[in-house]
């Protein structure tokens, strides 16, 4: 799931930042992936679905007591659940919307960058994306250090310490690239979603 998320935010979604063409040739790649439905079930959904549900549990059997013990590891063991909370529903929301409401992407390719523009044009929508995808830096780069953190491999307060910056500056470079990559699109005169337009922009003839 981690290398999903930096291929995601830091590769597929960074190319908006080169305009619709350049975000329409990396979906139309990623569209002719062979077993595209079977990659994406098996290497995406399944696992994200996993460890949702098993987070929740985790969740459910622990307890913060952020108000009794408001230590800054208490604080973090929160914010890893909450943030996790809100990345679960945004990731279905996100998936419903773009994957498989509406014009399917990977057989319009072209336009890919205008139906993101459509979905971003709300500015609640636009909101709850900001939020999707800080927590997701955030929960990925925390997660990565109560990871090393608890199986050894960080031993050590200073080690652990040091490790902790390294992380904070993966969550600082997966939230700027991801907002650049939304600021593209919510920059960009909008795109069209079908016909001849669409055509173009996967192409690249845009005149």
């Amino acid at each position: 799931m981690g290398a999903f998320l930096i291929e995601h935010i830091l590769i597929s979604n960074a190319t908006a930042i080169n305009g619709p063409s350049a975000y329409a040739r990396q979906v139309k790649f990623l569209g002719s992936l062979p077993l595209v439905l079977t990659l994406e079930a098996l290497g995406i959904w399944l696992p994200i679905a996993f460890h949702g549900i098993y987070g929740f549990y985790i969740w459910y059997r622990g307890d913060t007591n952020l108000v009794s013990y408001p230590w800054q590891g208490n604080w973090m063991y929160g914010l890893q659940r909450w943030t996790g909370a809100v990345i679960f529903a945004y990731i279905g929301w996100h998936v419903w919307h773009l994957r498989f409401a509406g014009i399917d992407l990977h057989q319009h390719p072209g336009a890919s960058f205008g139906k993101v523009q459509m979905e971003l044009a709300n500015p609640w929508f636009l909101a709850f994306y900001i939020a999707g995808l800080l927590c997701a830096a955030w929960h990925f780069a925390y997660g990565i250090w109560l990871f090393f953190a608890k199986w050894g491999i960080t031993v050590g307060e200073r080690a652990r310490q040091k490790f902790l910056f390294v992380c904070m500056a993966l969550f600082l470079l997966i939230s700027i690239v991801g907002l650049l990559s939304l600021r593209s699109f919510v920059a960009h005169p909008q795109q069209p979603i079908s016909g001849a337009g669409a055509q173009a922009i996967e192409t690249g003839d845009i005149r």
